[in-house]
């Protein structure tokens, strides 16, 4: 399920060729080099590669098993020149990415996203998604272009899903959203003329429970993703391209920054926060309202800010009453 066909969901505005990328990038474009000029209508990732695509790099990456004729690499470290035979080297990434992508692209967070929608027992449907009849949508429910909701599912009220792919038997609990825009940007250049277009999904797998008011963002590029039998509590938050492994618990009000990996069997306590870009191993139990910072080992028990381990954070604990500290 890893592999999906982007177009599904984000409809093709303009196929476009490697020699017409000085006319869109411009100034930002300090030199090219062309092997062949193919079409391109694809996004690629170091995750996954796509026939026909562009692949953005910010670092210098010596990709030797990359079999893929039709990629250029749109990068802004000139020591990639030496790697690739189809390649732009560029002043801004994130200014090109932006660039690039609201022309490849149709997405919702520009207008005249195309869909069309039907009203079925209360809730808008696109015509464009695909829904196993023995599941269940509430009243006041928006189903958007492209996704797909598998067998015996329950979709409660006022719920939002927009680019997933759902697998059986998940509950979705009231006033949720799922596929919605992913926290993306230049911190340096805010406000949201220079979001970074987010065109990516969100993948839950079989059993998957997922309480009230929860937010699940979608990917940059690839998916975020919530493995089977994992339960998460009201209000929680999932940031882009997180993955979640099977039989998580997650209790309510925790936040997970986006590129978080978190193994399987994991149990997370209420109020939790996670930087972003970390690691979390197998059969990791984290106390409520932790801060976790870093990487977390298999097997590990954690606790407090910044989250260690659990017996060190007792001691800590005693160590301060004795000297006073309350």
């Amino acid at each position: 399920m890893s592999f999906f066909n982007r177009n599904n969901f984000f409809p093709l505005k303009n196929k476009i060729k490697n020699d017409f990328l000085p006319s869109l990038l411009g100034e930002d474009l300090l030199s090219i080099k062309i092997k062949n000029n193919f079409e391109v209508y694809d996004i690629s990732s170091l995750s996954n590669f796509r026939d026909n695509s562009f692949l953005f790099l910010e670092n210098e990456q010596n990709l030797k098993n990359i079999k893929l004729e039709n990629l250029h690499v749109i990068t802004s470290s000139k020591e990639n020149l030496k790697y690739f035979e189809s390649i732009s080297i560029v002043k801004n990434l994130n200014r090109c990415y932006n660039l690039i992508t609201n022309f490849l692209f149709f997405h919702d967070d520009n207008k005249n996203f195309p869909d069309e929608y039907k009203l079925v027992n209360g809730s808008y449907i696109s015509k464009y998604a695909k829904i196993d009849n023995s599941s269940e949508i509430g009243k006041n429910c928006v189903i958007s272009r492209g996704v797909e909701i598998g067998k015996d599912c329950l979709i409660k009220n006022n719920v939002v899903i927009k680019n997933s792919i759902i697998g059986n038997n998940v509950i979705i609990s009231d006033s949720s959203t799922i596929g919605t825009t992913g926290f993306g940007f230049d911190f340096k250049t805010r406000g949201s003329k220079h979001l970074n277009p987010q065109i990516g999904i969100v993948i839950i797998e079989d059993g998957v429970h997922l309480g009230a008011h929860c937010s699940i963002d979608r990917a940059k590029i690839d998916f975020t993703f919530i493995g089977e039998n994992s339960m998460l509590d009201n209000m929680v938050h999932i940031g882009h391209n997180t993955i979640i492994g099977k039989n998580a618990c997650i209790a309510a009000q925790t936040g997970i920054s986006g590129s978080v990996i978190i193994g399987e069997n994991v149990t997370i306590g209420g109020q939790v926060g996670f930087a972003g870009h970390i690691s979390i191993g197998d059969n990791v139990i984290i106390a409520a309202k932790s801060g976790v910072t870093k990487n977390i080992k298999d097997n590990s028990v954690v606790a407090g800010f910044p989250a260690i381990d659990m017996k060190e954070w007792k001691k800590n604990i005693i160590r301060q009453k004795k000297y006073g500290h309350k």
